[in-house]
């Protein structure tokens, strides 16, 4: 795969199995399975990374399927980032040590910014802020409750107190299958260097080469995969041809 650019399988974690959620709303879930199954799977067709959510973690504020979370880093030779529900700087180290390359803390970076700086010195390179947008205001606690903050403007605050890098998510398009926008990531680009990894309402691989060309240096993409819309093996093709 091409260096500058990564697309990573979602897999995100609800009642113990793989789902996607529309907009990040409870009763919009659809299933796909067992999801250590589903990283396996990932780790077969080429992925360099998968990305893991907590979905119960994220709107319940604790890690709810540890034991899935567990056996996917125990099965899995590729690198796994995980997220959802990560508030303290314990569940973080523990992540970390059960083999995560990277944590991804939301609600618990917006809240308190001097618990990236700590970790982020404590675990250097491995700390993600996670910035979720609807309406260019960032949303946490499952994507409930608004904050009043830019995404921009945030991404910088987080580069400075040491983030390893940031994950934008935006909100308004997630899971609908519908393309993406890639102003806010273009925007974020310009303004920071940690790499921005992008998602949200990726259904082609038009919508990948907005996220490439706005100069995102990943994407998560979940529904997409799941449905059908773009397969792995289009996508590694793509990526080599960059």
């Amino acid at each position: 795969m091409n260096p500058l650019f990564e697309v990573i399988p979602a897999i995100d974690i609800q009642n113990g199995k793989t789902v996607q959620l529309v907009g990040g709303l409870r009763g919009t879930e659809k299933y796909y399975g067992d999801p250590i199954e589903c990283a396996l799977q990932w780790e077969e067709m080429g992925a360099k990374t998968v990305h893991i959510v907590d979905i119960d973690g994220a709107f319940e504020g604790e890690i709810k399927n540890k034991s899935t979370i567990e056996r996917i880093l125990e099965k899995v030779d590729i690198s796994v980032q995980v997220g959802g529900g990560i508030r303290t700087e314990e569940r973080v180290t523990e992540l970390l040590e059960m083999g995560a390359e990277r944590v991804i803390l939301g609600t618990a970076a917006i809240e308190n910014p001097t618990l990236v700086e700590v970790l982020s010195d404590k675990h250097p390179k491995c700390i993600m802020v996670s910035l979720d947008s609807k309406g260019r205001e960032i949303v946490v606690e499952g994507w409930e409750k608004r904050t009043n903050l830019d995404p921009v403007k945030a991404a910088k605050m987080y580069e400075e107190v040491g983030a390893a890098g940031i994950l934008f998510t935006d909100v308004d398009v997630e899971g609908k299958l519908e393309g993406v926008r890639g102003e806010v990531i273009e925007e974020m680009a310009r303004s920071v260097e940690i790499p921005i990894v992008a998602s949200g309402g990726v259904a082609s691989l038009k919508d990948l080469e907005i996220f490439y060309r706005s100069g995102a240096s990943a994407a998560v993409v979940g529904s997409a995969l799941y449905e059908g819309s773009i397969s792995f093996e289009e996508i590694t093709e793509w990526i080599g041809g960059l």
